[in-house]
């Protein structure tokens, strides 16, 4: 009876767990090769588990803050809860953590690049062209003009181009109105005239045929010429400019002239030294003028020593004129350029 009590005695009062013993026997166990005494034999009262619940440790979660946690201990090891660590951080790989640097030390270079293009971007743009190392020659053949400035208007009158103004007139003084010549550029004295009016019978050398110089005398009388102010120069590289402004009493005058003189596909009339020019559909469609007609023609090939480059243009009662030839080849950049300023002093 007594082992039996002992038995059920054990199997109904759990023991807590102490954890591992390191193979150490309990002191309530007998050591091998001893005699259980009556006293060992007696039943001995399990400690009573506290009721109070023990201070979780520092990291582990309470059984009862989790979801789904049961309310009983079905176990008595499970009575006292063990303080778990919770686990640290898997730690970045390797590679992740190169990847990372790399990224930060690419957008620092990013950020500084920018900000030292940004300041000398505005360097450049606040510079001369001249004044940008490499840039001191302009390579794409464009002439340096000095700063165009229309003439002022008389006061109450309006442009040549403006929707009141019917008649096209230009009130400003056409000799203001003619290109400046470009730097480095020498004047040609010939084209100056008297007081900056150009007679006629020095417009009318520019032809070749005698009988279209007649003509064109005749026509200018017809449609009231009234007089014309021009410039000439010669650039260093020996390419030689003139200049014509021909103005008329009214636009209707001239739109009328140019459709005589300057009809698509040839000129009507031939300059001297280019006795077959064609219409130029090389000059780009981007340079037009708001409103300025223009007709440009270039000498096709074979040309002989030079080549010769024209352009009528009306705008308004002025019908304009510009000539370009050069030994060997008349570039077209400066003859392009020229053609869209003298556009945008009479526009």
């Amino acid at each position: 009876m007594t082992h039996q009590a002992e038995e059920t005695d054990h199997s109904t009062n759990p023991v807590p767990a102490e954890g591992p013993t390191s193979g150490v026997p309990r002191s309530d166990e007998p050591r091998p090769g001893t005699s259980v005494s009556a006293a060992a034999r007696e039943p001995v009262a399990a400690p009573a588990l506290s009721t109070a619940e023990p201070e979780p440790a520092p990291g582990s979660v309470p059984a009862a803050a989790l979801p789904g946690a049961p309310t009983a201990v079905p176990d008595a090891t499970a009575a006292v809860p063990e303080s778990t660590p919770a686990p640290p951080p898997a730690p970045r790989s390797l590679k992740s953590r190169r990847l990372l640097r790399a990224g930060l030390r690419w957008t620092a270079a990013v950020v500084v690049f920018a900000a030292v293009g940004a300041g000398t971007a505005y360097g450049i743009a606040d510079m001369e062209r001249t004044d940008v190392p490499g840039l001191g020659t302009v390579s794409d053949g464009r002439w340096a003009y000095p700063t165009l400035t229309k003439p002022p208007l008389p006061k109450g009158r309006p442009g040549p181009l403006a929707e009141g103004n019917k008649s096209g007139t230009h009130y400003a003084d056409l000799r203001r109105l003619v290109l400046p010549a470009p730097r480095q550029a020498t004047a040609d004295p010939a084209l100056r005239g008297t007081d900056g009016w150009l007679p006629t019978k020095d417009l009318l050398t520019e032809y070749a045929e005698q009988r279209d110089r007649e003509e064109l005398a005749q026509r200018f009388t017809e449609y009231g010429l009234r007089h014309i102010a021009a410039r000439g120069w010669t650039a260093p590289d020996g390419t030689h400019t003139r200049v014509y402004l021909l103005q008329f009493d009214t636009a209707a005058v001239v739109d009328e002239l140019v459709g005589q003189i300057a009809p698509y596909g040839g000129p009507g009339y031939q300059l001297r030294g280019a006795a077959d020019s064609v219409s130029d559909d090389g000059f780009p469609a981007k340079a037009q003028i708001e409103d300025v007609t223009r007709v440009v023609y270039t000498e096709s090939k074979p040309y002989g020593t030079e080549q010769t480059r024209q352009a009528y243009l009306a705008a308004g009662d002025v019908l304009a004129l510009v000539v370009q030839d050069r030994k060997g080849t008349a570039h077209p950049v400066p003859f392009q350029q020229t053609v869209t300023l003298q556009s945008q002093l009479l526009a």
